[in-house]
């Protein structure tokens, strides 16, 4: 009797176990996840400059205070400029003199010209002449040249911003000897500033394709846009830095944040990926046939990447206990 009703179960469970599965699949871009990344960043100014002196003088005024805002070409600095403006006047003084020299040769020449057309004079006697005019046009050219320098000193008793900035120091003090190449202020650029940020090297390929990336810190958050990423890699964190661009308004040089974006690569939940054969995959359907579809960059109980079309149908129920070219209802 047993027996009997051991064959019964049997002829029961048989066909149910060879009927097709039922599942439910979607569409990918009706599940598709985008994960949100992020990594510690700082806005940083393209320039951080230490204005220094180029000649030996005295401080006369430093105008600028730590924090102050400064346009383009707004004076940081004064030097006593009394003795370049001397050593101008002594160019100036010598240019003329080689001028009036220049014209008297000149003059000269060229009554030398009429006399030796009249025979008064001999060839040697104009070449010498002429010998003269090219060596006091070489003194004024010389005289000019000490002029421009002298100029130029002048010129460097006023230190300028180079660029739209923010005072960082005041380095000098009123009064003091500055000598060539001492630091009088420090600027940071306020014009060109750019966010700094370190990136895991399996995050560069998300960076590169998302969709919106922001700056949270402080001042809440800021549109960026990608400028580049580089190749090279931090040896001792092993990170590699991407630079981005504010979109609109700027942070303050200084200020740390996140950068924070979308992953651009649909993923799909970690509850839809299976494993067969070794592998982590997902199962398609394709025109009522399971297709197992491995994907490689999967990892367990994490949103795995896909690179299907958007109407691939992923199998959303059932999919634990298929196999490969099951027939699906």
């Amino acid at each position: 009797m047993r027996f009997l009703v051991l064959l019964v179960a049997i002829a029961t469970l048989v066909p149910a176990a060879q009927a097709d599965p039922a599942v439910a699949s979607k569409p990918l871009a009706q599940i598709a996840l985008y994960p949100q990344r992020e990594a510690s960043a700082q806005a940083v100014a393209l320039n951080e400059s230490r204005i220094a002196a180029e000649i030996a003088a005295r401080i006369v005024e430093i105008p600028v205070e730590v924090g102050q805002t400064l346009a383009r070409g707004a004076v940081v600095a004064r030097l006593d400029c009394r003795d370049q403006a001397l050593s101008r006047e002594r160019a100036k003084a010598a240019l003329d003199a080689a001028r009036s020299r220049l014209k008297l040769s000149r003059q000269q020449i060229a009554r030398a010209r009429e006399l030796l057309a009249r025979g008064f004079i001999s060839k040697d006697a104009l070449d010498a002449r002429a010998s003269e005019v090219e060596v006091l046009r070489a003194d004024a050219a010389q005289a000019r040249a000490q002029l421009a320098t002298a100029e130029r000193a002048i010129e460097k008793c006023t230190l300028r911003a180079p660029f739209p900035a923010i005072v960082r120091q005041r380095l000098g003090q009123v009064g003091e000897l500055a000598a060539p190449g001492t630091p009088l202020v420090a600027l940071a650029d306020a014009g060109r500033i750019e966010v700094a940020a370190q990136l895991q090297p399996h995050d560069a390929g998300s960076l590169r394709t998302a969709r919106e990336i922001r700056f949270l810190g402080d001042g809440g958050a800021r549109p960026l846009k990608l400028l580049r990423i580089s190749p090279a890699m931090d040896p001792q964190a092993r990170t590699v830095e991407a630079r981005l661009a504010f979109a609109a308004e700027a942070a303050a040089p200084g200020a740390a944040g996140r950068v924070v974006w979308r992953d651009g690569t649909p993923h799909l939940p970690p509850e839809m990926v299976v494993r067969r054969n070794g592998q982590l995959g997902v199962f398609l359907d394709a025109a009522g046939v399971a297709r197992f579809h491995p994907l490689p960059q999967a990892q367990e109980g994490r949103p795995a990447p896909v690179g299907l079309p958007a109407d691939a149908r992923i199998v959303v129920q059932g999919q634990l206990t298929l196999q490969d070219g099951q027939r699906l209802r």
